[in-house]
């Protein structure tokens, strides 16, 4: 018979050494004799007594995962019942490094009047960054007293306001915030931002603007490192803020941004749509996946020296769990930091998978969208978008296990079209990440909520476990990847434009167009929020008219689009019922727009007859554009041409200026000028046109299965897509084109 050994760690669960090293952490001793168990309970007390505190930590992320991982959610209503868990706790000398790309809620609005990196997660990860033992040794409070103050930064800083306040005094009411409960010095320094945002006058128009509270004070602290005007250097945007997280209790450099240069995230699709802003990719519903994500900045992009420094002190490094595509890919697009982390040679770098896929993101795989997300398929995203891949990047991925859930609870996530990321850890092993499953989710929210997420505590106190076994993890296998092509060079726009700066130009143009000044706020307001509408969009605009529907021109036989563009009198003109219902009114002013930008190019549009013996057999559309020194139009004479030949209209072998289509008899037909404007509008936001939204889902078709004549009329809507990307929204920078092998 074979001798068959049996040891104390043979009574716990798991695989690897870490797996069960860290559920005796979390779970305590197994069910077992004494003379097994005994050795446990030592090795259990010599984890829980492991000093962590001198090791320098850095935690990339950006938004609610990071501010969780790194001390609870700030935001939530139970937070102050226990605001100083989470890696803080076992680790008060971290670092965290956040996305600097968030574009929406109160961020959004600090854009408008700011040339600003985005603050509203640098302000989420600060707060949840508030140490107890700091706030004792800083204001010599006790544990009552700590919590007290957390309580109240609580309601300061998660305080939003729609309507404008009157004062400081009206404001600290609405909160619910009285600053004598708080230290001396820390009311001091909060009431001396306070009274800024109105003294200031660079903040006048912001007041007037809903926001988070917390976002406006840490502004104020920015400005107060500015004497005058509106340009933020990186030096000033540091300044303040570590002095605004000194002063609440956080240490100095506890949160830092990832580059200093105002940056927009651009996620490009599986079917070559290029959409702008973290909030438009976020909120899609493209029905294709995410293929790349960039970030583009607004000038020659600048990090930090305090995060490369940080960096390359590490003795561990974490990537948190949130957004697969606006939290840790775009901070490792900023140049020189991936390499910065693949520089520190010495490190235990850490991967924290999410714990459910992103709706939009990463419920779509290339390889076929139909089927569940993996561990490896994360691996591939991030490897497919950080330059140079992953290798150097991850050491250890640590995964949740989902066997610890209860199988009610992932049937009512079902229900409600939330699916975990399953790990495949075989195949992860073969990209080169050592897999760790735990139980890392949090019971109370289980308990409480019903839902799943991160246990803050138990997420530290795993990592501390793989810190303690670092020596002893498996040696990463040879990763079968491909070569990671990267994008060494930053995207930076052609404009060197800031979001404050946009807006403030289209404010301008509209200023000189004829509309009512209800229409002119809610076309700034379209404008904004569609990143990728360029200023010379406009070129061909006179104004807005809203049209009474007793005297409404256009036939609707085609279309039920109640806008078009009218040439002669270079208007968009739109019903005016439309204006009351604000979705409407935003289809019909982008297809409008759209229309514009082909200016008058039609000298003659007619509907011929064609008939064959007596029987009319169809109709044919002839459109005759005018010569290129006679006309206004957005689209050069090549890239008109190119157009209308992707629009399927047929030019003439006797006459260049003249183009035609037939139509068979009965069947519909969208004029050129239309479709223009529906795919002006669809490349937007497909949710604007079902009608192009139909016929691009040729894209979801498997290859094999598409016939010669699908496989033309494929690649013909891809150029048409391409051509918009580049020809008509702008974005012609190489970067956009480049591809990399996704075989494994």
């Amino acid at each position: 018979m074979t001798a068959v050994s049996f040891g104390p760690l043979d009574l716990l669960p798991r695989e690897g050494l870490a797996e069960k090293l860290i559920d005796l952490d979390l779970n305590g001793l197994p069910a077992g004799p004494d003379s097994l168990t005994a050795g446990l309970a030592e090795l259990a007390g010599q984890l829980a007594a492991m000093d962590t505190r001198d090791l320098e930590v850095v935690v990339f992320g950006g938004g609610t995962g990071l501010a969780n991982v790194v001390g609870g959610d700030c935001r939530h209503p139970g937070w102050p019942r226990d605001p100083f868990q989470g890696m803080k706790a076992l680790f008060p000398r971290m670092r965290s490094i956040v996305c600097v790309t968030d574009d929406g809620g109160s961020t959004g609005e600090l854009m408008k009047d700011f040339p600003l990196i985005a603050l509203g997660d640098l302000r989420h990860v600060l707060l949840s960054s508030v140490q107890d033992a700091k706030l004792r040794s800083q204001y010599g409070l006790d544990g009552a007293q700590s919590l007290a103050v957390a309580q109240v930064l609580h309601r300061l800083f998660n305080f939003r306001f729609s309507l404008p306040p009157a004062g400081v005094a009206n404001l600290l009411a609405d909160a619910g915030v009285d600053l004598a409960g708080l230290p001396p010095a820390m009311a001091e320094g909060l009431g001396t931002l306070l009274d800024s945002l109105f003294v200031d006058r660079r903040f006048a128009v912001s007041l007037r603007r809903p926001h988070c509270l917390g976002n406006l004070l840490l502004a104020a602290a920015i400005y107060r490192e500015v004497a005058d005007g509106l340009v933020v250097k990186p030096g000033a945007l540091i300044r303040g803020l570590t002095r605004l997280a000194d002063l609440v209790g956080a240490q100095p450099e506890a949160v830092l941004p990832c580059a200093s240069t105002p940056a927009n995230l651009k996620a490009l699709y599986a079917n070559g749509v290029l959409v702008t802003g973290e909030y438009r990719s976020s909120s899609a519903r493209r029905g294709f996946p995410i293929d790349q994500v960039f970030i583009e900045f607004a000038d020659e992009p600048c990090v930090p020296d305090e995060v490369l420094a940080a960096i390359a002190r590490a003795r561990i490094i974490v990537f948190a769990p949130g957004s697969l595509f606006t939290s840790i890919i775009p901070i490792l697009q900023v140049p020189g930091l991936a390499e910065a982390v693949r520089q520190n040679r010495t490190a235990l770098k850490i991967l924290v998978t999410n714990l459910w896929i992103q709706k939009g993101e990463t419920d779509l795989v290339h390889d076929d969208p139909r089927r569940r997300y993996h561990v490896s398929d994360l691996v591939k995203s991030y490897h497919r978008n950080i330059p140079g891949g992953v290798p150097g990047l991850f050491d250890a991925m640590l995964v949740l296990s989902l066997k610890d859930i209860p199988g009610s609870v992932l049937q009512g996530y079902a229900l409600e079209d939330k699916v975990p990321i399953f790990l495949d850890k075989e195949r992860v092993r073969q990209m080169g990440c050592n897999p760790v499953e735990a139980r890392i989710f949090s019971s109370a929210a289980l308990r409480e909520r019903g839902v799943i997420q991160h246990d803050p505590a138990a997420l530290a106190r795993a990592i501390r476990t793989i810190w303690a076994v670092k020596d002893y993890l498996p040696e990463a296998k040879p990763a079968k990847l491909p070569v990671g092509k990267g994008r060494q060079r930053a995207v930076v726009r052609a404009d060197r434009c800031t979001a404050d700066q946009r807006l403030r130009r289209f404010k301008e143009r509209l200023d000189g167009l004829a509309m009512d000044g209800a229409v002119r706020v809610a076309v700034l307001d379209i404008l904004w929020r569609y990143g990728d509408i360029r200023e010379n969009h406009l070129d061909f605009l006179a104004g807005v008219e809203l049209v009474a529907v007793a005297t409404w021109p256009r036939s609707q036989e085609w279309d039920n689009i109640f806008s078009f563009y009218d040439p002669a009198s270079r208007c968009i003109k739109i019903r005016e019922d439309v204006f009351q219902r604000p979705y409407r009114f935003e289809l019909s002013f982008l297809v409008g727009l759209g229309e514009s930008l082909l200016g008058d190019y039609a000298a003659i549009k007619e509907v011929l007859p064609v008939a064959e013996e007596g029987e009319r057999l169809g109709s044919m559309y002839r459109l005759t554009v005018r010569p290129a020194g006679e006309r206004r139009c957005f689209l050069m004479d090549h890239d008109l041409e190119c157009y209308l030949n992707l629009a399927r209209m047929r030019r003439a072998t006797g006459n260049p200026r003249v183009f035609s289509r037939l139509i068979n008899n009965d069947e519909g037909f969208t004029p050129p000028g239309l479709f223009f404007g529906l795919l002006y509008a669809w490349y937007l936001d497909n949710r604007f046109s079902t009608h192009i939204e139909y016929k691009m889902a040729i894209f979801k078709m498997q290859a094999s299965a598409i016939i010669p004549y699908h496989a033309k009329t494929f690649h013909r809507r891809r150029a048409i897509i391409d051509f918009f990307r580049k020809v008509v929204f702008g974005h012609g920078d190489p970067a956009y084109d480049e591809k990399i092998d996704q075989s494994d």
